[in-house]
């Protein structure tokens, strides 16, 4: 088997297989281990994915014609086997000469993708996970801890719903189905490019790392307005709809997804809000006063007692144990 043919049969494997119910992080890790194994891979998965969307435009005069099939089938006695390919012959219109012999390779992976449309997943994860998912376009998705995404694809977009918590998108380039994600009332819209989104008790971030990313709210009278980022840039809008836009280096927005946290300048709250996501015993501060004092540094999450023992020497602060964990007093 020529090397392109032997590429287009392993894409078109993994692009059923990513379209099960049951794919875990060790596939997606496979997946990302074979697209760097050679070039063609990474070719031959877009071709795959574009005959899918092809194919899917068709889904009507498809289903259709399968159940006219189906009707006549059920009138007469079942064909022999040499004639079960005749349906197929009948149908090379629907890509052309050269996309058909693909389309046949994908069958399954197709197929039961226009029977199901649109499919929708949901990721959750919980407290001190963090986990990366592949899309079954080839996006990448790295979810923080206490993250609730959910994933719809259909024919002509491709939606995600961040509920409260953080994710990194490394979305895959498809000019006709583009990549959205609905956030805090905010819709981010994209092509193909990497950016991460912090929906966290109603105060929203995006931050761009690769491409460029739309940011605008979702209704139409709403007061916000509409943002174009590019890499390097992070808009902040607050819990009153106030937004910032500034320039930022978007691997300290990156940074947790390798197990630490940036800060500059940010209140003590916001950081122990973010240490309570991580760990099970929980952080508490004895006065709101103490809550606003600003940290700046960089904290990795290892064993919660070290991070706190660092955290003390950033700030004039200590602990003590509490019912719920630790306590934060002031020095």
């Amino acid at each position: 088997m020529a090397q392109e043919d032997r590429a287009m049969a392993e894409a078109s494997a993994w692009l059923s297989r990513l379209q099960r119910d049951e794919v875990t992080e060790a596939d997606g890790l496979e997946f990302e281990a074979w697209l760097a194994e050679a070039p063609a891979n990474r070719a031959a998965y877009r071709q795959a994915v574009a005959v899918w969307h092809e194919f899917e435009v068709c889904a009507d005069d498809v289903l259709a014609q399968l159940a006219t099939q189906a009707r006549h089938t059920a009138l007469r006695r079942p064909p022999p086997m040499r004639a079960l390919t005749r349906p197929l012959l009948t149908r090379r219109w629907l890509l052309g000469a050269g996309g058909f012999a693909v389309a046949a390779g994908l069958g399954l992976a197709v197929l039961p993708s226009v029977l199901v449309q649109p499919t929708t997943r949901t990721y959750v994860t919980g407290k001190g996970q963090r986990q990366r998912v592949t899309l079954a376009d080839g996006s990448i998705v790295d979810l923080n801890a206490e993250t609730h995404l959910k994933v719809s694809f259909a024919r002509s977009e491709r939606r995600a719903v961040l509920g409260d918590g953080e994710a990194i998108f490394d979305v895959a380039h498809d000019e006709r189905r583009p990549f959205t994600v609905e956030a805090s009332n905010r819709l981010v819209r994209v092509v193909g490019t990497q950016f991460d989104v912090r929906n966290r008790q109603g105060e929203l971030t995006v931050t761009v790392a690769r491409g460029k990313v739309q940011v605008r709210p979702i209704a139409a009278a709403s007061s916000g307005r509409t943002f174009m980022l590019t890499p390097g840039q992070r808009l902040d809008v607050d819990r009153a709809g106030v937004e910032q836009l500034r320039a930022v280096d978007p691997q300290e927005a990156f940074s947790w997804r390798a197990g630490r946290l940036v800060y500059r300048g940010q209140p003590l709250a916001d950081v122990v809000a973010d240490l309570n996501r991580q760990f099970v015993e929980q952080v508490e501060i004895s006065d709101p006063a103490l809550g606003k004092m600003p940290i700046t540094g960089v904290i990795v999450l290892d064993d919660q007692h070290a991070v706190i023992a660092r955290l003390s020497l950033m700030l004039p602060i200590r602990s003590v144990p509490s019912d719920r964990g630790l306590l934060l007093l002031p020095k």
